[in-house]
């Protein structure tokens, strides 16, 4: 909407390891041009298909702390031993200047990022259908050991009690149709209300 400033949105999506929120995550991004990935900082190696920057910014553990005492993150959390974490200043840019910032991150990361002062938090948890399912995907994907994937599933239970702290829950059974759903949220909060920070404004002009 052209005729309305409006301030970016912080949209998360979160989900078990391996329910789906990364493939959503990538779906978002290449349907709509007016969303960006937060690039997150992580102490964990770098995969073969990933690139530095654009899928995370890979450092050291004694560089990440360093950043922790810096003040530098707006959220940071452990996740399986390794640590991630969200640059404050690109995020609030971001918002400030009307983009939506989307955010792949986890419980841990969902609740300190609502818990800031200033920031309009938008979540979505994605739920696999099944156990058996998530299992079969976790393995299918060829990325974790089998003992890590009985870690992932273990965690799992733990990781899906957090679903009633977020606003919206997405049943991943088909992608295309889940990213469809998570884009029909991310368009419908676009235009509440007070996201317009310039509607009074608009709404005089119409009046006069």
């Amino acid at each position: 909407m052209k005729n309305f400033k409006r301030r970016g949105i912080l949209f998360v999506l979160s989900s078990p390891s391996g329910a789906g929120k990364s493939s959503i995550s990538k779906n978002i991004l290449k349907s709509d041009k007016h969303i960006h990935l937060s690039v997150s900082f992580t102490t964990r190696k770098k995969r073969n298909e990933e690139i530095f920057g654009k899928d995370y910014n890979f450092i050291s553990k004694s560089d990440f702390q360093n950043k922790v005492n810096e003040g530098y993150f707006l959220e940071w959390a452990e996740v399986f031993g390794n640590y991630y974490g969200t640059p404050k200043d690109a995020v609030q840019k971001s918002i400030s200047n009307g983009v939506d910032v989307l955010f792949d991150i986890d419980w841990q990361g969902t609740q300190k990022l609502s818990g800031n002062e200033g920031f309009e938090v938008v979540s979505i948890f994605i739920l696999p259908p099944s156990r058996q399912e998530l299992e079969n995907r976790l393995k299918h994907r060829a990325q974790d050991t089998i003992s890590e994937v009985k870690k992932r599933m273990s965690k799992a239970s733990d990781e899906m009690s957090h679903y009633m702290e977020y606003d919206y829950i997405i049943i991943n059974n088909n992608l295309e149709e889940s990213a469809s759903q998570v884009l029909n949220i991310l368009r419908a909060e676009r235009l509440k209300r007070k996201r317009l920070v310039n509607l009074n404004e608009f709404v005089q002009i119409l009046r006069t």
